[in-house]
């Protein structure tokens, strides 16, 4: 067999360099289509790395104010149960203390849509679990899973939620038996 293997490439000297050059091509070939998608790889992962750097740049230009916005919402919350808790003004001093704090209401809820910041549509519309938190179901006659009254307003900032409406819902009165 040896002798045979020795016989074939002294005959063929031509053709096995051939077939070695071939083999060397299809190596060469192999290393360097490996090397390209290598290359492509590293190229589309920087592009994504730049993608990315620069969403969340954008993002935290975007809500770089979310944390302060939340705590003033707790003062919206107290000026508006300050308001509300106002006895209907019946000499002209209350009057002028009720109109400043409206006035204090108005800016601030005008300073808060300046800045993308929205209160979150509640009664009458179904239970948005992205947007309310159900806190307590009450029999009505309003379509089971709508809300029926808003506990405490939720607010977005842009397309972000800052914090959940908390809201009654409605359920299906039951029967008398």
């Amino acid at each position: 067999m040896n002798e045979e293997t020795t016989d074939a490439t002294e005959e063929h000297p031509l053709e096995e360099q051939l077939r070695l050059a071939r083999e060397e091509i299809v190596a060469l070939t192999a290393a360097r289509d490996f090397e390209r998608d290598q290359a492509l790889r590293a190229i589309a992962e920087a592009q994504n790395t730049r993608a990315r750097l620069e969403r969340e740049k954008s993002d935290a230009i975007a809500y770089a104010a979310a944390a302060f916005a939340r705590d003033m919402l707790v003062v919206a919350d107290n000026l508006e149960r300050a308001l509300a808790a106002l006895p209907a003004p019946g000499d002209e001093a209350l009057k002028s203390v009720v109109a400043g704090l409206e006035a204090v209401q108005r800016e601030m809820l005008q300073v808060f849509e300046r800045h993308g910041i929205t209160r979150v549509e509640t009664v009458g519309l179904p239970l948005d679990p992205m947007s309310h938190q159900a806190m307590v179901e009450v029999e009505s006659d309003s379509e089971p899973g709508t809300v029926v009254a808003e506990l405490q307003a939720g607010y977005r900032m842009k397309d972000r939620l800052l914090r959940p409406a908390l809201v009654s819902v409605a359920r299906k009165r039951e029967e008398a038996a």
